[in-house]
């Protein structure tokens, strides 16, 4: 007929996976990374990419994680290193994850679209406040 649609093809894994890679990413197992910075990944129930948390690439294979430190956000490893992020890491990291949820056909959230997020905060000042009460 005239008005008939085509099916919507559902996408898998891998194909989302390789629309990553024609969009620039590279993908190594469960690492995605790019230009310095990278990103765990992993199949979901549904067959969607779920994303690990974002970061810094450290030594090629590790991704050190945002934290906000109270006046100033850190890169922070496994080990506890911590480097400081500056305002072009953090712009570069906003690109970084955008460009990987278009490319990966994920939905982008109202919150992280705004910016950076992090979910580690590393208040030093208030060490033992919550004990207080």
């Amino acid at each position: 007929m005239f008005f008939r649609r085509e099916p919507e093809r559902k996408l898998t894994y891998s194909d989302r996976l390789s629309a990553a890679r024609s969009a620039g990413f590279a993908v190594d197992g469960n690492l995605v990374t790019r230009r310095g910075l990278g990103c765990a990944i992993a199949e979901g129930a549904d067959g969607l990419p779920e994303l690990g948390e974002a970061g810094l690439l450290v030594h090629d294979k590790e991704v050190a994680r945002l934290v906000h430190g109270g006046y100033q956000m850190f890169f922070v490893t496994r080990d506890g290193h911590k480097h400081a992020a500056l305002a072009d890491h953090l712009k570069a990291l906003h690109a970084f994850t955008e460009d990987l949820v278009e490319a990966l056909g994920i939905t982008s959230h109202y919150n992280t679209g705004l910016g950076s997020t992090c979910t580690g905060h590393l208040y030093d000042r208030v060490k033992g406040r919550e004990h207080a009460h």
